[in-house]
């Protein structure tokens, strides 16, 4: 683990998917990101890369070929490189491998970058198609927050989920045989004035996905509605919001998606997919969002 530090935060890195795996908000004394018990679920932040949630059977189509590829991609398990280390930013890097050629056709370096800037994390991607031929992927974080806050008396149904200027918010849900998103019914969270209390039965069907940048800016906030992590993914076309179902679970995932997983009855190649990302070779793509604590 890579640690550095500001008068506000501290955070770990794992070389272990390049995976965020503390936020320590050192002004209330406390760890703010979820602590991977595999009683609700055994990850903090993982990266998504090169698919974000399932596609269809776990497998896809690229130029006729079939490949197989689990849920979320291969990135979140492998190891990456430390590439550099300062008193504000941790750098890691991971290149495409023989390995990694057998399910995604694609040569690339990811490099992941985690910075602080006051009481924000900066969490940066960048990938680069390294190989001579056009790349398309998806990317997406996964963050997961303890709530309740640590060292509050208050449950996780005492929280808001707060949706600045938007009076009623649009989602869909996962086919739960496929896994994939359901697009023949729309849902609508109205809120009241932004806030919408949370409810552990809204992740009684899994997550919550919001399309077409529905969702670029999202709080978590106490009973009192004041914000305790803001999440800014500004410019990105879809965002998750989820829970571990029916388990009750002292967290809320808060996740910034570029793609996302495959519409129900998806029979397309990998280009067709939802937002996919097209990179020609030796072209480079980066994004970026940040985690605010208060």
């Amino acid at each position: 683990m890579e640690y550095i530090e500001n008068e506000f935060l501290k955070i770990g890195v794992d070389k272990s998917g390049a995976q965020l795996s503390s936020v320590y908000d050192k002004k209330n004394s406390r760890e703010v990101l979820w602590n991977a018990d595999k009683t609700y679920w055994g990850r903090h932040a993982p990266l998504l890369f090169p698919i974000v949630g399932k596609v269809r059977n776990n497998t896809y189509t690229y130029q006729g070929k079939e490949y197989s590829l689990g849920q979320h991609g291969f990135a979140r398990d492998l190891d990456f490189t430390l590439v550099s280390k300062t008193d504000k930013e941790i750098v890691f890097s991971l290149k495409s491998t023989p390995d990694t050629l057998k399910v995604y056709p694609f040569d690339f370096e990811l490099i992941i970058r985690h910075t602080l800037e006051g009481n924000k994390v900066r969490v940066g991607w960048k990938v680069v198609n390294t190989g001579s031929d056009t790349m398309y992927f998806s990317i997406g974080g996964h963050p997961a927050f303890n709530v309740p806050a640590l060292g509050t008396a208050e449950s996780k149904e005492d929280y808001y989920l707060f949706f600045e200027g938007k009076n009623s918010v649009s989602y869909k849900l996962l086919d739960p045989a496929e896994g994939t998103v359901d697009n023949s019914k729309a849902y609508s969270l109205d809120t009241d004035k932004g806030y919408y209390k949370i409810k552990e039965s809204m992740f009684d069907n899994d997550a919550l996905i919001f399309d077409e940048y529905e969702v670029e800016r999202i709080s978590l906030c106490y009973s009192n509605k004041k914000p305790y992590i803001t999440l800014d993914a500004k410019g990105f076309p879809s965002f998750g919001i989820w829970s571990a179902t029916k388990k009750n679970a002292p967290f809320v995932c808060l996740e910034p998606w570029i793609g996302r997983a495959d519409d129900k009855g998806f029979e397309g190649s990998l280009e067709q997919k939802y937002k996919e990302q097209k990179l020609s070779a030796g072209q480079t793509f980066e994004a970026d969002y940040t985690i605010a604590v208060f």
